[in-house]
């Protein structure tokens, strides 16, 4: 009877459901990981050396047969499922090509749950960056744009009812606004999740005097986690990474839904190309709204995931266990890869959407929209509570609307009827600044509070978000030089140790 092929404690091999199912799906990442399982095995094998855990001259044949393994690339590495996942493939390989005496030495003071504990940790660095550099991207587009709608007048809306008018600039920086708080909650996780699980071993610790700030250092870590224990258990960061993931899908699905609605023939507020639509099968004169509904959509996926990630990891022990560590992760993979992709389609969205200009500012004029700021003029105008001028500006406004007028119809003579109705007594506001509050445009310029629409609290606010995106952007490129300068230390000291 053949033996397993990992073990000598297994003296069968592995079924072929349990290949087929759950060991050959796990190689097909293989590739994906291969340069950072070699760059672990690397920092091991100099740590080793330095400590006089092996000797220099199996430190030389080691680290020598990892760069040989780097040049060939993964395609060389013959891949069995029986030998269960990327590691023990790895290491079958580099002991075909050096020996079982020298390249079993490899594992001195380490294991697999560490390895793929750093893998994990090494992997999820490199997808937060990416993330973080594609919000930066989104965001500076809705920037741009948010300078050059900065005065295109629409209605804004609470309730989906018009509310208040805004300019689409202003709308466009809050979106901003919003992307820059998932940005911060990404890197302020891969600012934490940056430190190193080797040399946790199994989950207890080694009795070898490893030295694992230095593996730390030579990957690129700020430290090391303290409790093996929790080194080797926690995906926390995963769950947590994920988390933000989720809260960044509802965000955009939130967006999506506000063009989705202004894009209708009904709203006609937005217009979008061709290039970003699609048509019906039947129905020659549709226009529909494919990205919005693929960003919408895909954000119910997301959020599922996260649910299927956390309650995979709940019924999990605070140890390394395979449903936690690999099925609890899984989730995350896709929905980072999800992510990018969403992020590309928003950021198309929001540099290809144009607002149909004259019929906002109509809509605007016209829809009631202004109103609060005819009950602010008469707060400051005629001394009132704002209370008293609400209730006169409601009058005024259902007087409009049964006599079938708009809202920039509203005069001084119907304005004095509902304040003789409401208060006993005239307002004899100015006809000119009537008028001037019930202007859409003029409206917006009034609201010059700090977080206003008006042009003096909004282009300030533009070049602060532009100088922050800058900064940020440095910051993130400053990460990537530290890990690049962490992988050129390890480079050479794993060359130094094979003598070349």
């Amino acid at each position: 009877m053949q033996e397993s092929k990992v073990s000598r404690r297994l003296k069968e091999t592995t079924a072929p459901e349990v290949n087929e199912y759950i060991y050959q799906p796990r190689l097909e990442g293989f590739a994906q990981g291969f340069v950072s399982l070699g760059n672990v095995n690397k920092a091991h094998i100099v740590m080793l050396a330095e400590q006089g855990l092996i000797r220099h001259e199996h430190a030389a044949v080691l680290a020598k047969g990892v760069l040989d393994m780097e040049a060939a690339g993964p395609d060389a590495v013959t891949l069995d499922p029986s030998r269960e996942d990327a590691y023990f493939n790895y290491e079958a390989h580099l002991i075909e090509q050096i020996g079982t005496d020298i390249g079993g030495r490899l594992h001195t003071g380490r294991s697999r749950n560490d390895i793929l504990a750093t893998l994990d940790r090494l992997r999820c660095r490199e997808v937060l960056l990416n993330l973080v550099d594609l919000l930066h991207q989104v965001r500076q587009t809705a920037l741009s744009n948010a300078r050059r709608y900065a005065e295109i007048v629409m209605p804004g809306y609470t309730h989906l009812q018009p509310a208040q008018p805004i300019t689409y600039g202003y709308y466009l920086s809050a979106v901003e606004q919003a992307l820059q708080r998932d940005t911060q909650r990404l890197t302020q996780t891969l600012d934490a999740m940056n430190q190193s699980p080797l040399g946790a071993a199994a989950f207890a610790g080694t009795p070898f005097a490893i030295d694992r700030a230095r593996t730390a250092e030579l990957l690129g870590f700020d430290g090391y986690l303290d409790n093996a224990l929790d080194a080797v258990g926690s995906r926390d960061f995963i769950l947590e990474s994920l988390s933000h993931l989720s809260l960044l899908s509802v965000f955009w699905s939130r967006v999506a839904q506000d063009y989705f609605v202004w894009s209708t023939h009904e709203f006609s507020l937005i217009e979008f190309p061709d290039s970003v639509a699609a048509t019906s099968s039947i129905m020659p004169q549709k226009k529909n709204p494919t990205v919005l509904e693929y960003l919408k959509g895909r954000t119910g996926h997301i959020v599922g995931l996260l649910m299927g990630a956390s309650i995979t990891v709940k019924g999990s022990n605070f140890s390394h266990t395979g449903d936690a560590n690999r099925e609890g992760t899984r989730g995350f993979w896709e929905a980072a890869e999800e992510v990018q992709r969403c992020l590309k389609l928003l950021d198309l969205v929001l540099r290809t959407a144009t607002p149909n200009t004259q019929l906002a500012a109509r809509r605007a004029g016209e829809d009631f929209s202004t109103a609060t700021g005819l009950a602010d003029l008469i707060v400051r105008e005629a001394d009132l509570s704002f209370r008293e001028a609400h209730h006169v500006v409601g009058a005024a406004v259902r007087m409009a609307m049964d006599a079938g007028l708009s809202a920039h119809q509203i005069d001084t003579t119907m304005v004095d009827m509902c304040a003789v109705e409401q208060l006993g007594h005239p307002l004899k506001l100015s006809a000119d600044k009537v008028r001037e509050c019930l202007d859409p445009a003029a409206n917006v310029q009034s609201r010059a509070s700090a977080g206003g629409p008006s042009l003096v609290a909004l282009l300030p606010s533009l070049d602060k978000a532009d100088a922050r995106i800058a900064l940020e952007r440095q910051a993130n490129q400053a990460r990537r030089d530290r890990f690049a300068a962490a992988d050129v230390r390890l480079q050479a000291a794993t060359r130094l140790q094979a003598g070349l």
